[in-house]
């Protein structure tokens, strides 16, 4: 059975044999990449490194940021932050490089998260093409999706659905044209109506130059977590809540559920059980199990860490941890 590391609001904890510890003491641990048996925690307070299968953490880089997403493949890695900037490297994370066209991109756009006051857009989803890791898609909340086939160096813009405030975005394994993304309710001038087709999944075919709605009949609408599994038959992995703010605290709690497509999102089914039909923890971490086939781990506002098996099983492997937004298996 895989260890599990979770990225907390305080920090990653290693889940094990029964047994909770904390290795690593940091805001917002948002992301947990492996990439060439190299771990990295992106957080609030920069970007961790772990050649130890997260037992011991070097001191941060990327620093003066939140680090929302690390993707890559082979050598060559890209980190995505808050404010949304880009960052590259070519030796597997040892040294990085900011790519400044997307910052001036977001500083030209005015992307930001429309509260009050508003805060600077955050780039946090992040695809890299397996053919290619010259192409890649970084997902900005609220901006929209933008596309580079040069490394970072030049950008296009395109909004699923007109709609520009990206979550999550993943590729499918066998077919990387094949790119679904998860989006809210943000607009720059404010929220849309929570009306169908206004925030859910939505998939491209063709590379991110056109998007369909995926996510017809699903409610709640407000699409954040996203998972794929690399196995067959490639099931697609959604948590949603009825709003962004959708908490535990909330009166009858936040209604959060989580669905499974095995058709492209043509057609979903619940993965909750009884208990969790609706939840009352909103879901913030998601992983695929490598232990069970089809199976996820599910993180909540309430510190509790799940594994879910393909068939709405719920094992709960922690609990008592700070809010769990991200969840990896390791050896």
């Amino acid at each position: 059975m895989s260890k599990i590391l979770a990225g907390t609001g305080r920090g990653v904890y290693c889940l094990e044999h029964g047994e909770v510890r904390q290795t690593l003491e940091s805001r917002g641990v948002r992301d947990l990449f492996e990439n060439g048996g190299r771990l990295f925690a992106g957080t609030g307070a920069g970007l961790f490194v772990s050649d130890d299968a997260g037992e011991t953490w070097q001191e941060p880089v990327l620093f003066e940021y939140e680090i929302w997403q690390v993707r890559g493949h082979g050598d060559t890695l890209y980190a995505t932050t808050q404010p949304a900037a880009l960052f590259r490297s070519v030796d597997n994370g040892s040294n990085w490089t900011e790519m400044p066209s997307l910052a001036q991109a977001s500083n030209d756009a005015g992307w930001c998260i429309p509260i009050d006051p508003p805060v600077p857009g955050r780039a946090r989803a992040l695809v890299v093409d397996t053919r290619d890791a010259d192409h890649l898609w970084v997902g900005v909340e609220v901006g929209g999706v933008m596309e580079s086939r040069d490394g970072g160096v030049t950008w296009t813009l395109v909004l699923p659905g007109d709609n520009p405030d990206l979550h999550m975005m993943y590729a499918h394994p066998e077919a990387p044209d094949t790119i679904y993304a998860s989006t809210g309710y943000g607009r720059l001038d404010g929220v849309a109506e929570m009306v169908e087709g206004n925030a859910g999944v939505f998939r491209s075919d063709d590379g991110g130059s056109s998007w369909q709605y995926a996510w017809r009949g699903i409610t709640p609408r407000y699409s954040r977590p996203m998972c794929i599994d690399s196995r067959a038959p490639y099931g697609l992995t959604v948590a949603s809540a009825p709003t962004a703010f959708s908490s535990f605290k909330d009166d009858g709690g936040a209604a959060a559920m989580l669905f499974r497509s095995e058709d492209g999102g043509e057609s979903w089914r619940s993965l909750c059980d009884n208990a969790h039909s609706p939840a009352s923890a909103n879901f913030h971490g998601l992983n695929v199990d490598p232990d069970s086939s089809g199976g996820v781990l599910v993180g909540t506002d309430t510190g509790e860490a799940w594994r879910v098996s393909n068939d709405a099983e719920w094992t709960q492997i922690a609990s008592g941890l700070p809010v769990v937004l991200a969840l990896i298996a390791v050896a």
